[in-house]
């Protein structure tokens, strides 16, 4: 994840509530972020080694393109983020139009060679 959010992150930092955290958090908060027509609400953090974002909208799903994006601004361009699709025995789904990028901290992930893409 990067260092740093870009400040257009920063400015959409929820502060008050249950979710609220300040600059103190570092990357690590829940976040309104404007892409296009669409306010997004983002959750980050990179805690127990791993960096996790989840992506939401309130009427539908984000796409890929808005995942594209969402990933463009929390991580550096050469990270590599996985969007996991779990066995059904361990879904988890406490909001029904929302998306989630990992990133294991100290394990890269194997990608097939690029010929197979």
């Amino acid at each position: 994840m990067k260092e740093q959010l870009p400040l257009s992150v920063e400015i959409g930092r929820i502060k008050k509530g249950a979710m609220g955290s300040t600059l103190d958090a570092g990357r690590n908060g829940a976040f309104r972020v404007v892409g296009g027509k669409r306010v997004f609400t983002v959750i980050a953090s990179d805690q127990e080694g791993w960096d996790h974002v989840s992506v939401s909208l309130n009427h539908r799903d984000p796409t890929w393109a808005e995942m594209c994006k969402i990933k463009d601004l929390f991580f550096d361009p050469e990270e590599v983020v996985t969007q996991y699709h779990p066995a059904k025995s361990k879904y988890v789904n406490l909001h029904p139009h929302c998306l989630h990028l990992w990133r294991d901290q100290n394990n890269p992930v194997i990608l097939p060679p690029i010929v197979m893409v």
